[in-house]
């Protein structure tokens, strides 16, 4: 066997440290690096079947010009040429890029390199601007620098954390595993700011289920309230802090605990709890992520949490600190380097002076001078024509954006789109001219930045796939061609980061806390052997903030209106993550056991507000916004706000007729970031009645969706399961099927009809459709594909009874609902641990945790009453 090869983990802002072992040209062995600071050997679920899905299933493996193979040379002259003589006609702002939290910080620098000081424009942004420009966007007004002033380790030394618009159990486990660990070895408290009661909630102190979009309001409440109390730090504020004239009399309006409860719809003795553990804890994180920045008024809302740290002097010191938690692998890395279309390189602005020096530095031929087009403006000019090029890297704003109708008619429109992926057909590559292959994680060679500003190096494991390059060598090859030989002539990664590192200390006096000079003369044999370090130290552990007085600022930040309910839609949509799905499932999607926990688009509404609809769980319901709709399968949640409902933001038109989250919000964005509010939509919701449901099973890859109302697809072993729901003919679906030999069973009586396909014997497709009674469970059939079958796999069963382990729970272990709840009854179980030594569910990851706690709360409950 190889040897194991240190690397980092492809998907959120935790990143983990992992041992990755090749095992022939196509697969790995994944474990977590014990040696890593971030997860000490721990990964979640998407980390631990990162081997599932390095692959060539649908990948990208040559150059393509419209529909045709390439070679390099010719599309990569085609792309420099076509930009090229678009600027020449039209200007250096008619051409832009669109990156990604995907690339690595080798390659966004080369990106923002060519557009900034060479093409001459700033409108390169980012898919962060999505998730985390308003954290950035609070850090420059506060600290003067977007700079995040905490470490896992203030977890660890914290008596109080606070986890603001975060569902930290699925969406950054390892993170929510570290947190378990305080409370369980110092009784650290933990409270939950969230409308949702999600899975982090469950063994949380307190959770304030808030009306959304009232965070300032509960904040500057907690703010007074500690005022009040006399417990603002005043000798902090006067040596480290700039307060604006009246900023303490605008906080003493409506800022007593009643007006708060009644803003944020809370209930007054929970608000008093939560301010009375945060006056009497001086150790507190606050942690927040998308549900603060998603928001048209994000950065408000971050600085009205930095406003709290400030003023009671929570900051620069262990357990004391406002931690924004980022959402993908490298969103730092793309902050550090100017990802931004708002910033420049190593946390340059636009001021006279940063470009001057950034454009010496680079010897940059045209420095861009102003920020450029954030993502929805960005869309918006190419849709209106302003923009005629756009080169977008390792995202896929088709699905992603706000308002995805448009941007598809944008993308549509525009002259000449390149795309550079890993991935062949995504909803954005279909309107690509040029499509470049690149490396997909396991084969990339470069460094990301974690959220607690850890850099690691993401090492190659696996050899190119086809003819796939690296992002960094597409760009600089482009750059080159387009007549800048000297300023992109790379050899290696290392030739980039030692670039990066010198621009970093380059007329730096101590100002800027991001400095990486002693990596600035590294030798190739020590950028390859690169431990993990992490820049910054402890930030404002002196009081100095890199302002040009030193000073931090309080930013006065007021609670807008919220937005009163409107006739035709009186709900409002939230969107986010489930647990074990990445974006747009380019790359889990293609794990059959990441599938399981959720196989489905849901729309989770309160079951209060589901009967009074007349949707029923499990149904399927169309949501539709003022930007458009789309059918979603029903899932009744008590954790819901009455008036709120939840939808995913991972399926496109590659998995699914439906669950097209990105149709729906709107295109409203934060004034100060530019990042969209994907929290808070006016919606409505209705049934839509279907004369059958059913699910289809096919061998193999590559199977086409069947043309019905409802049809979503998963990966499982071996193939594809769709499950479908339609109107009127079933026999439609016989399309679906694959050629071979039928056995096929119907009850007109019941509605059911039963297909299974053979092919020398072995099944290869089952089709089960039913008009008013239940399906059979999914996991025997999935098993028997290609597998030799008789008549008797219409039964879609086993002979004899067999027990249904129900709803995957835990996908590690592969544990199902029935089975955990057979266990807890059985053997009399009174923990999570005990289901653990069990079952094993629970033992790896953990993000599984919560919900095992839901289930044995329910079966106690069942107990006493029953």
């Amino acid at each position: 066997m190889s040897e194991a090869i240190r690397t980092t983990c492809a998907y959120c802002g935790v990143g983990c440290g992992i041992r990755a072992t090749p095992l022939g040209e196509r697969a790995m062995k994944v474990e977590g690096d014990p040696d890593h600071p971030a997860n000490a050997g721990r990964l979640c679920s998407k980390g631990t079947h990162l081997g599932e899905t390095v692959g060539l299933e649908g990948r990208l493996l040559h150059p393509m010009i419209g529909n045709r193979k390439a070679s390099w040379d010719r599309a990569l002259d085609l792309v420099a040429k076509t930009f090229r003589d678009t600027i020449a006609r039209h200007g250096p702002d008619s051409v832009a890029f669109y990156v990604s939290g995907q690339l690595l910080t080798e390659d966004y620098y080369v990106a923002n390199k060519l557009m900034k000081g060479f093409i001459g424009s700033a409108n390169i942004d980012t898919n962060s601007r999505l998730c985390m420009s308003s954290a950035v966007a609070g850090h420059q007004r506060a600290f003067g620098e977007d700079v995040v002033p905490a470490s896992y380790n203030d977890l660890d030394a914290a008596d109080l954390i606070v986890l603001v618009g975060s569902n930290t159990a699925w969406c950054h486990p390892i993170v929510y595993q570290r947190i378990m660990a305080a409370r369980a070895a110092r009784g650290t408290k933990l409270v939950i700011i969230d409308p949702r009661r999600t899975e982090t909630c469950e063994e949380a102190d307190l959770h304030l289920p808030l009306r959304p979009g009232t965070d300032v309001a509960l904040m500057n409440g907690l703010l007074a309230h500690v005022r009040r109390e006399g417990l603002v730090d005043q000798e902090y504020l006067a040596r480290h802090v700039a307060v604006p004239e009246g900023f303490w009399d605008a906080l003493d309006v409506d800022h007593d605990l009643w007006s708060i409860a009644r803003t944020c719809d809370l209930a007054p003795a929970d608000l008093q709890r939560f301010y009375d553990l945060f006056a009497a804890t001086p150790r507190t994180v606050t942690m927040f992520s998308q549900g603060i920045n998603q928001s048209i008024r994000g950065t408000d809302q971050v600085n009205a949490i930095v406003n709290v740290h400030l003023a009671t002097g929570r900051i620069g010191k262990p357990g004391a600190a406002p931690f924004s938690i980022t959402g993908q692998p490298n969103a730092m890395g793309g902050r550090e380097v100017g990802g931004l279309a708002s910033t420049l390189a190593v946390h340059r602005g636009f001021g006279e002076e940063d470009v001057a020096d950034v454009g010496r530095f680079w010897a940059a031929e045209r420095m861009a001078t102003k920020p450029g087009l954030k993502a929805v403006d960005l869309f918006r000019e190419i849709e209106e024509g302003r923009v005629k090029a756009l080169w977008v890297m390792a995202t896929n704003p088709a699905v992603s954006l706000p308002d995805a109708a448009r941007v598809r008619a944008a993308l549509a429109k525009c002259p000449f789109v390149v795309v550079s992926d890993c991935i062949a057909e995504t909803d954005t590559s279909r309107h690509a001219h040029v499509r470049l292959p690149a490396a997909g994680w396991g084969e990339k060679d470069g460094t990301v930045t974690n959220s607690e500003r850890w850099i690691s190096r993401q090492r190659q494991v696996l050899p190119l796939a086809g003819e796939a390059k690296p992002d960094w060598w597409i760009i600089k090859e482009v750059g080159r061609r387009m007549g800048w030989r000297t300023a992109f002539g790379y050899d290696r990664p290392a030739d980039v980061w030692r670039e990066y590192a010198r621009l970093t200390a380059y007329r730096n006096d101590g100002l800027r806390i991001l400095n990486l000079r002693d990596k600035a003369v590294i030798g190739n044999a020590d950028y390859e052997a690169m431990e993990p370090f992490q820049w910054g130290g402890t930030p404002f552990a002196d009081g100095r903030y890199s302002t040009p007085d030193g000073k931090a600022r309080m930013i006065p930040v007021v609670q807008r209106q919220a937005e009163a309910s409107l006739k035709d839609w009186p709900m409002v949509l939230n969107t986010g993550r489930y647990r074990d799905q990445w974006h747009t499932m380019t790359r889990t999607g293609l794990s059959p056991k990441l599938a399981r926990h959720r196989e489905e688009p849901l729309v989770e509404i309160h079951p209060d507000d589901a009967a009074a609809l007349g949707l029923a769980d499990r149904a399927i319901a169309r949501v539709s916004t003022p930007q458009g709709e789309s059918l979603f399968r029903v899932a009744h949640h008590p954790g819901q706000r009455r008036g709120d409902l939840f939808t995913p933001i991972h399926w496109t038109d590659q998995q699914s007729t439906g669950g097209r989250t990105g149709l729906l919000p709107r295109p409203l964005v934060d004034p100060h970031s530019g990042q969209p509010g994907f929290k808070m939509t006016p919606a409505k919701i209705e049934s839509v009645a279907v004369d059958w449901t059913g699910f289809l099973i096919v061998h193999g890859e590559g199977a086409a969706a069947p043309k019905c109302l409802w049809a979503t697809r998963v990966a499982v072993p071996g193939g594809a399961l769709f499950e479908l729901a339609g109107l009127g003919d079933v026999a439609a679906l016989d399309a679906a099927l694959p050629r071979g030999e039928r056995m096929e069973a119907c009850d007109p009586a019941r509605g059911t009809r039963r297909v299974a396909v053979l092919r020398d014997g072995k099944l290869v497709a089952a089709l089960f459709l039913t008009r008013t009674g239940e399906l059979p469970s999914r996991d025997w059939l999935i098993a028997q594909l290609s597998q030799p079958q008789g008549p008797q796999v219409l039964a879609g069963r086993a002979p004899g009874a067999q027990a249904d382990r129900g709803a995957i729970v835990c996908v590690c272990f592969d544990v199902g609902v029935r089975t955990i709840v057979a266990a807890i009854r059985d053997q009399q179980l009174t923990d999570v641990a005990a289901i653990g030594a069990a079952l094993g569910a629970g033992t790896n990851c953990g993000s599984c945790r919560p919900a095992l706690a839901q289930l044995l709360a329910a079966q106690t409950k069942e107990a006493v009453h029953g």
